[in-house]
């Protein structure tokens, strides 16, 4: 059993602990949280190829020691060339989930870092983007040791992946599976980070770079233009906020699902969450039925921002929880239908000296994306966009210029005794049920923080790897409890022990005092770091 870190000035995790250590480095040398998370971002782009990239998107809440939270939205739209007729004209009645059709959206992460680094300037941020990219241009170049999960899952998609362009030249090793210990270099990679570098973030998007970006993804095949590109900007935004009875808590503005998992957390308030005991089916049964009433929610109405029609932070309105909340049973599962689907994600926090907090997460959506590696450029492409529906009367109908929808959210919370709270995780549908186990277990229940991300958790849906919708459970639950779920009406499965599918989740909180505590995932290759 893993305790929980503490430490006294500033604090990071990562669910590599490569990406941590560069965050605290960059903390050490007088740099921010803001700061600490682009060099961990950089970095964990790098060392967790399968799991994210600089050919995804990320979002941010950013939560200052004083003032208001702030957000970034930093996703990608579709391209202008990406309609429901030019994928029908090709004979396809959806979109494919790999390859160049796949890759149909900007890649809008280091848009993404771009805006948070002009807020870490109006903070006082002042270390050069060379400082903060340094670590990951190190690995990139002289490589870095190949994890058990990319090993995992090189092998896993090698089949669905292989004949994409650019896949096999990047992710084997001599032309053979990666295995666990060996080197794996990114020289292309290391080439366009120095690029962002000596031209700046910008670009990416409207550079040189660009030039190239836009070269490689034409001779690949998508849809994405130079035009598509020079359209894409990052947001900043308000953050959705829920009033919960121990503070407030904080997550991002939609396309992504962040109203999901407050309005789960909100209608746990309303259920006696507080009066049953922690991890027993009790609590489990609730956060699920709870996970339910959300989902409908995010179904209902969940999508590009531009198109919604209903104010996303209307839908965290007590009255509406309310009513949610009634139709919750202690004593029988409701009707479940599916989700969302897989998704390929990384999670990390940041806190520094000041009390700034940073909850960021970047993905490139499923394993390794669209596995198209751009030629030029290193860069492996999201495949984001597959999410969108070829039927023009769903709610997430594809259209040019739309941003597509995101199980993506990262999470935070200000608590009425003073302390402030960043968490988060990988995992598709389990990320909402994952941000409920971790909350309610530390902050509900009071356990310690490490213990509320080590404990056995559970999953309803599909995340990644997963294409089952049943109610998952790790072993480590007592059989008490899963005989009690199926006597509910639950279906359940049983995992591993700590099983990967659960997603890698990570938190970070800070005390009235200053004191600060972290907790890694053992389910990853994370680490915290703390000085």
């Amino acid at each position: 059993m893993l305790n929980t870190a503490r430490a006294t000035h500033a604090i990071a995790v990562a669910p590599h602990h490569l990406a941590s250590q560069s965050a605290l480095a960059v903390m050490r040398d007088g740099g921010n949280a803001i700061e600490a998370m682009v060099a961990a971002a950089a970095t964990i782009a790098v060392v967790y190829p399968h799991m994210n990239g600089i050919g995804g998107d990320s979002f941010w809440v950013i939560v200052p020691p004083g003032g208001a939270p702030i957000a970034i939205d930093a996703c990608g739209q579709a391209a202008l060339a990406a309609s429901i007729e030019a994928y029908r004209e090709r004979g396809l009645a959806a979109i494919p989930v790999r390859g160049p059709l796949a890759a149909n959206t900007v890649a809008g992460t280091i848009g993404g870092w771009n805006a948070a680094l002009e807020v870490a300037a109006e903070l006082g941020g002042k270390l050069p983007l060379a400082r903060l990219l340094r670590d990951a241009i190190g690995y990139a170049e002289d490589g870095v040791p190949v994890t058990v999960s990319q090993q995992n899952a090189t092998a896993a998609k090698l089949p669905e992946l292989a004949a994409q362009p650019g896949f096999t030249d990047t992710f084997l090793i001599d032309g053979a599976l990666p295995l666990a210990g060996q080197r794996f270099r990114q020289p292309r990679m290391a080439r366009t980070l120095a690029t962002l570098v000596r031209d700046g973030l910008d670009s990416f998007y409207r550079g040189a770079l660009a030039d190239d970006i836009a070269a490689d993804l034409q001779a690949a095949g998508t849809l994405l233009t130079r035009a598509d590109l020079r359209a894409c900007h990052a947001q900043r935004k308000t953050p959705l906020v829920l009033a919960h009875s121990a503070g407030e808590v904080f997550n991002m503005t939609p396309p992504t699902q962040g109203a999901v998992s407050l309005a789960i957390l909100g209608l746990l308030d309303r259920v006696g969450l507080a009066d049953v005991e922690a991890d027993s089916a009790d609590h489990v049964h609730l956060v699920v039925e709870a996970t339910k009433r959300a989902f409908q929610l995010r179904d209902q109405y969940i999508t590009d921002p531009a198109d919604m029609t209903v104010d996303p932070q209307a839908l965290l309105a007590p009255a509406n929880l309310d009513a949610l909340a009634a139709t919750i049973r202690l004593d029988q599962a409701a009707p479940w239908g599916n989700g969302r689907g897989p998704g390929d994600t990384i999670w990390m926090g940041t806190i520094d000296e000041s009390g700034l907090a940073v909850s960021f997460i970047q993905s490139i959506y499923h394993e390794f994306g669209s596995g198209v590696v751009l030629h030029n450029t290193g860069i492996n492409w999201q495949n984001r966009g597959a999410s969108f529906s070829l039927d023009g009367d769903k709610l997430l109908a594809l259209k040019p210029g739309k941003k597509p929808f995101h199980t993506l959210n990262p999470a935070a919370a200000r608590l009425g005794d003073g302390r402030t709270m960043v968490y988060g995780t990988m995992g598709g549908d389990g990320q909402p049920q994952t941000q409920a186990a971790v909350f309610t277990r530390h902050v509900v229940f009071g356990q310690p923080l490490q213990t509320a991300v080590t404990a056995p958790r559970w999953l309803l849906g599909r995340t990644w790897g997963q294409s089952s919708d049943t109610l998952k459970l790790e072993q480590r639950f007592p059989q008490s409890v899963v005989d009690d779920l199926i006597a509910r009406g639950h279906e359940v499965d049983v995992l591993l022990p700590f099983d990967e599918t659960m997603g890698h989740a990570g938190a970070l909180v800070r005390h009235p005092d200053g004191m600060l505590e972290g907790a890694s995932d053992p389910r990853s290759d994370g680490g915290v770091a703390g000085y």
